[in-house]
């Protein structure tokens, strides 16, 4: 039997429990209300998912608010939580096949890169959080002699959590593990497009010693559970990954409620500059491929806009081309495969709309743009190229969040920095040169979160991640995320 095979045969044999997870325990919606979890490999149902709305909810509140009120959880020392958070992690990456394959079949993305990025990246921002929370010192304020003044970081209470379709687990953790460190509870509702993984990050924390409704999680539609949480009098918090306009309709349940702090990372329409003194141009043609078209596009961060300084734009095309066969849309099941499917066909008739207007208005397709493997029942788009985009065409200016590229040529830095600015959007950027003068004044002015400086994708969980604009606020990853789960207190002591 291949490894392939086995893969397959893996997926026939699994067992997937769609039931939401509340108090610690799996159970149905509330309404007896189901979904149907297909796949968009082949189009196979994966099963039924509990459709949670506003009752469950409430419950879940209920059980998140009475564990941190009992304290069960924000009680315990900064040691003790660290033990069960790295035990968590250690049972990630235990489970790590299982994880894996429930992910690449939810959302379609390769199981070479479900094993090797996702679990890992899950484990790690689990373990992460955990060896940093008892590391975290508190504050004394300068007072004067008679007085003692304490700054300390407190718990925010129940916190809400809204991931996205993309990265489904690692959205995940990089909300829950800083939340939990901090000593919050936590009710998470991953995309119904991929309930899975999440689901079953809530039986391994319960295995962990996570106590029961300290992690609870809804799967359901984002109308009904979603905008339950959000608009919920007893959530304290609530952390949103996702489009920016639902990020939008969150900050305003946020305030139409009880003014719960709204934390959201939005999306992003990514520069990516290469000048004519780039250091060096087969890894600059390397990474603008494989970054954009790494998880089929689907990347909030992704490098969608390519600025090639004229002097060697051809060569650089020429180059970037040729490269396209080794991202032809494959098996996910697969471990040769580097590009999978579209999340399902709303997404993928989104993406093939964007390259009907890439076409229509004027820009020139250098590769791809189709449809493929239609025999499959999947939903698999080519990765795609644009030549002789202008800045005012629209697969320019919107988010597509699929395999397409558009290049964009320019003569002078400071006019492509202006474009790369030139959007609502300021998710993360890059500039390649070898002039480190340049390097500098451009990364400080591309209003982005994060800029790369000859390089793309290069970063880790010790620095924080998040956009400047429409991007949304606050930043996941890092010590900063802390900020978003905690309040902070000020105990002014009377000692004489």
């Amino acid at each position: 039997m291949t490894e392939n095979t086995s893969w397959h045969a893996r997926a026939a044999a699994l067992t997937i429990d769609g039931r939401a997870f509340i108090n610690g325990e799996r159970m149905g919606a509330r309404s007896g209300q189901t979904f149907d979890n297909l796949s968009p490999i082949d189009g196979r149902m994966l099963g039924q998912v509990a459709r949670c709305d506003s009752a469950d909810v409430d419950a879940a509140v209920q059980a998140a608010r009475a564990a941190f009120d009992d304290r069960r959880w924000a009680g315990k020392s900064p040691a003790q939580r660290k033990r069960v958070l790295i035990k968590f992690a250690d049972l990630v990456q235990q489970y790590g096949p299982e994880l894996a394959l429930l992910e690449t079949l939810d959302m379609g993305k390769p199981i070479k890169y479900s094993q090797s990025v996702d679990v890992g990246a899950t484990a790690n921002c689990l373990r992460w959080y955990g060896e940093a929370i008892d590391k975290v010192y508190d504050e004394i304020a300068p007072t004067p002699a008679n007085s003692l003044a304490l700054i300390t970081r407190e718990p925010v209470g129940v916190v809400a959590a809204i991931v996205p379709w993309n990265y489904p687990m690692i959205m995940a953790a990089w909300k829950i593990a800083p939340a939990l460190a901090a000593g919050n509870s936590v009710i998470l509702k991953p995309s119904e497009k991929s309930p899975l993984t999440a689901l079953r990050l809530a039986d391994i924390a319960l295995e962990a010693g996570l106590p029961k409704g300290v992690f609870n999680v809804l799967p359901g539609y984002g109308n009904e559970a979603g905008a339950a949480l959000a608009l919920h009098m007893d959530v304290d918090c609530i952390g949103f990954t996702g489009s920016t306009r639902t990020g939008k309709l969150i900050v305003q349940m946020a305030g139409q409620s009880n003014l719960k702090r709204a934390w959201t990372e939005l999306g992003g329409k990514s520069a990516n500059i290469v000048c004519a003194d780039c250091p060096d141009l087969d890894k600059a043609v390397a990474a603008a491929v494989g970054s954009i078209f790494f998880n089929q596009g689907e990347s909030c961060n992704a490098p969608s806009r390519l600025f090639v300084e004229e002097s060697i734009r051809e060569e650089f095309l020429a180059k970037a081309l040729a490269m396209l066969p080794r991202f032809q849309p494959g098996d996910p099941l697969d471990e040769a495969t580097v590009m999978g499917a579209i999340v399902d066909a709303t997404q993928m008739n989104t993406v093939m709309a964007y390259i009907a207007a890439g076409k229509n208005e004027g820009a020139q397709l250098l590769g791809g743009g189709d449809a493929v493997r239609l025999d499959t029942g999947g939903y698999y788009v080519q990765p795609t190229v644009f030549g002789g985009v202008d800045a005012g065409m629209t697969i320019a200016r919107e988010e597509i969040f699929g395999p397409v590229l558009s290049v964009l040529g320019f003569t002078d830095i400071a006019e492509a920095t202006k474009q790369a600015n030139a959007t609502p959007y300021g998710l993360q950027a890059a500039v390649w040169t070898s002039d480190i003068s340049k390097a500098i004044q451009t990364s400080r002015a591309l209003r982005a979160g994060t800029v790369h400086v000859n390089q793309y994708d290069g970063d880790d969980i010790t620095v924080p991640f998040g956009g400047y604009k429409q991007s949304g606020n606050g930043r996941d990853k890092s010590l900063h995320a802390l900020d978003k789960y905690t309040e902070l207190k000020t105990t002014w002591i009377q000692v004489g």
